[in-house]
């Protein structure tokens, strides 16, 4: 006679209703309506609000600044990781918190403090200044907000996978005589990618809608470092939802198209290293 075993979690029919509830209140609702209000707006109409002038330079702004920030976030995210995972030093515990600090900071706490810190008068804008360099006010100053909100998203990304790797592949390697340089990108990369591909990709998601942290240090000048949550906010504020949607409905199809890149790239990387196993 077959036992059944007893579950912890109730059965399918209550867990599965209770997902379905979350993700619709959550996930679906939102972006229902999102949808329901741009559908308000004609195909003529949806086509001039996201294609005027000042939305275009928008467009440029957030996602040019976004995707360096997160390509900047991809480099330095696995250094910090490889850092507090390898290395035993005074204070790792306390920098392997404070990591996350741009997760539990409120956003516009993040903006100002960034923007007094990077202002002509502030710690770290005096010492750019006597060089001609600004970073408030500039795409600097917005890539600089952007790089500090999303780096949490590769260091935990790329940290689990550094904890759990074996070292005898690179003690192996480094006796028949590979370089670092070599034991990095053959051994150690390979396995860390689809990682921070995945980082990567969340960061990007994030930076790209980022609005408290930025709107602060952009300066928001139309046309130069005016960000697209802004003009939404702008629409809003006006009660012109149709225009706010329709601008909103550009950047949650990018984002879905990014996520959807990732894990793309994250089945193909998982293929890979499985045949050469």
């Amino acid at each position: 006679m077959k036992i059944k075993a007893k579950r912890v979690i109730p059965g399918m029919g209550l867990s599965l209703g209770v997902t379905i509830a979350m993700l619709s209140i959550i996930v679906l609702i939102p972006l229902a309506s999102l949808v329901v209000f741009t559908g308000r707006l004609s195909f003529r109409e949806f086509v001039d609000v996201i294609t005027s002038r000042r939305v275009l330079a928008s467009f440029e702004v957030s996602f040019v600044t976004a995707l360096i920030a997160s390509l900047i976030n991809a480099v330095m995210g696995v250094i910090l990781a490889w850092v507090l995972v390898r290395y035993d030093f005074p204070g790792r515990r306390i920098i392997d918190g404070m990591i996350e600090l741009p997760f539990a900071l409120p956003t516009a706490v993040a903006g100002i403090s960034l923007t007094a810190l990077t202002s002509d008068k502030g710690w770290i804008g005096k010492i750019f200044d006597k060089f001609g360099i600004k970073i408030a006010y500039t795409r600097i100053g917005i890539t600089f907000a952007l790089v500090f909100v999303g780096i949490p998203f590769v260091v935990r990304a790329v940290q689990p996978i550094l904890e759990k790797m074996d070292g005898t592949y690179e003690e192996a390697a480094g006796v028949m005589g590979a370089s670092r340089t070599t034991i990095f990108w053959k051994i150690i990369f390979p396995e860390i990618r689809p990682a921070v591909f995945t980082g990567f990709g969340l960061a990007l998601g994030r930076c790209i809608g980022e609005y408290g942290s930025v709107v602060f240090i952009a300066g928001n000048q139309p046309f130069k470092t005016e960000i697209t949550p802004l003009i939404i906010m702008a629409k809003l504020q006006e009660y012109d939802y149709g225009s706010a949607s329709a601008i909103a409905l550009v950047m949650l199809v990018f984002s879905f198209a990014l996520l959807f890149a990732v894990n793309l790239i994250q089945v193909h990387n998982s293929k890979i290293l499985k045949g050469g196993r």
